[in-house]
């Protein structure tokens, strides 16, 4: 089986998915409702649950979290792979993980 079904974890209500059959799992997780000090919180369980390479791609809302969680990754030595902003003030961020 190429691909991963996609499952929700109930813990980090995140969903594992593939990006493609050859590239790494990419994890997503969507902490839109979420605020500080959460937010980086559940994007660091969600990292420290991923092998080295994973990607995750975070969906979250406002200038704080953006802040908290690409800083907070990048400080742990993650890899800040993309930033695009979304609708609504939301903004769309790939980490890979160390």
């Amino acid at each position: 089986m190429d691909q991963m079904e996609p499952m929700v974890d109930l813990a980090t209500r995140s969903t594992p998915t593939r990006a493609s059959a050859s590239g790494p799992p990419v994890l997503e997780l969507d902490i839109t409702g979420d605020v500080c000090p959460m937010t980086f919180v559940r994007t660091r369980l969600a990292l420290d649950r991923m092998a080295p390479g994973d990607m995750l791609h975070v969906r979250l809302r406002g200038e704080e979290p953006w802040r908290n969680v690409v800083l907070n990754a990048e400080a742990l030595g993650h890899a800040l792979v993309s930033d695009e902003p979304g609708p609504d003030d939301v903004r769309l961020v790939l980490i890979r993980k160390r």
